[in-house]
């Protein structure tokens, strides 16, 4: 029914105004009691063998909502409506911004996947912090909060523009993400370097522990598809060495290759997101659990269509999964599907727990 509706309706829209018409119904049904109570019955279903414990919180499943889908935190609740174990925004920014011109988001539908160059269009750290202040939440869940550097503020003064955000935003955030390799902000993927991330990280930890000083908020990095192989262990490294809590694998690629869309759509600047992140994001995170193992919480993202892709993740290495281009041609019953076919493949696994999937056929390939 979905896919007939986005072929005759959402195709044929911008898919920026398709994006907040979504938005719109999934808030308003969230806002509706009766509502929401059936939609949350029927799209998520909980599986006691799919509960997991990642980051020192307690999730109902391992697969969330990446960010960029829910910039400025006001569908929270609407996203665990429909299935998401938790729910990551942003990208938030120290100041408000417009993001860059439109047209910036452009559908690739015969490779089910998007380019965009938002440009972390957003309403910045102080409004965001305000609304998840007075948040009165309907569904339990867990929100990270994904932060990035202002366009307007030079490279050399990014470890203080994102302080500041920390400094806003810890206090109400499950955990905290530091966000360096969107390809849509100028001179942001060179904070990936090692000698740029290391003094970065380390600020926003020490930002992150003044401010919430009642808990520790786990503290995880965002990376590209696109490092070399060497930066990617080089960044793992980093990550044990600071005792960060996770890295996130991955953000998307300004790769091109092998797709099926013909067109200048393909010729369009920015991150492309979807499928044909598949293979590569999945390289990334297994040299990452092969690097790091279990010492800090892998997060698989990029390219996560159906239940079977989500096992892989795990398979690889991810503790956590998210998805979010695939949910634009799945449509609401995407996460009911993820978890009805995880839920499935553990039970058909030589696995007691999905615990002890984790990182099992990287665990093969290393021995």
């Amino acid at each position: 029914m979905y896919k007939l509706f986005f072929n005759l309706v959402f195709k044929r829209m911008d898919p920026e105004k398709a994006h907040y018409l979504a938005f719109r119904w999934i808030r308003l049904a969230a806002r509706t009691p009766v509502l929401r109570t059936f939609v949350a019955a029927y799209l998520a279903p909980r599986y006691k063998e799919l509960r997991t414990e990642a980051l020192g919180l307690r999730m109902h499943g391992p697969f969330g909502l990446a960010a960029g889908f829910d910039k400025n935190a006001i569908a929270i609740d609407g996203m665990s409506m429909l299935g998401f174990d938790h729910v990551e925004i942003g990208t938030v920014t120290g100041e408000a911004q417009p993001g860059n011109p439109k047209k910036r988001l452009f559908r690739l539908v015969p490779d089910r996947a998007l380019i965009n160059r938002m440009g972390f269009n957003n309403e910045g750290s102080l409004a965001v912090a305000a609304r998840l202040a007075s948040r009165n939440p309907v569904f339990k869940t867990t929100v990270g909060v994904n932060i990035g550097k202002t366009k307007v503020v030079p490279e050399a003064e990014a470890v203080g523009d994102y302080v500041k955000s920390t400094e806003r935003l810890a206090a109400f955030a499950d955990y905290l993400v530091v966000n360096v390799s969107s390809p849509n902000t100028p001179g942001l993927r060179n904070l990936q370097a090692t000698e740029a991330l290391r003094p970065l990280l380390s600020a926003v930890r020490e930002a992150a522990d003044r401010t919430a000083k009642a808990r520790r908020v786990p503290l995880l990095v965002k990376i590209a598809p696109d490092l070399a192989d060497e930066d990617v262990d080089a960044v793992a490294d980093l990550a044990v060495e600071l005792g960060l809590d996770g890295i996130i694998a991955t953000n998307t690629t300004i790769c091109r290759e092998g797709l099926a869309t013909k067109g200048d759509v393909v010729n369009e600047t920015g991150g492309l997101s979807g499928a044909p992140l598949k293979e590569r994001s999945l390289e990334v995170l297994r040299r990452l659990y092969a690097r790091v193992g279990d010492r800090i919480t892998l997060v698989g993202v990029g390219g996560i269509e159906n239940a079977e892709d989500a096992w892989q993740r795990i398979l690889a290495g991810a503790t956590l999964i998210q998805g979010y281009s695939a949910f634009i041609y799945e449509g609401p019953c995407y996460a009911r599907a993820i978890h009805k076919g995880l839920a499935a493949r553990l039970r058909d696994s030589p696995y007691a727990t999905l615990a002890d999937a984790i990182g099992a056929d990287t665990k093969k390939v290393s021995a």
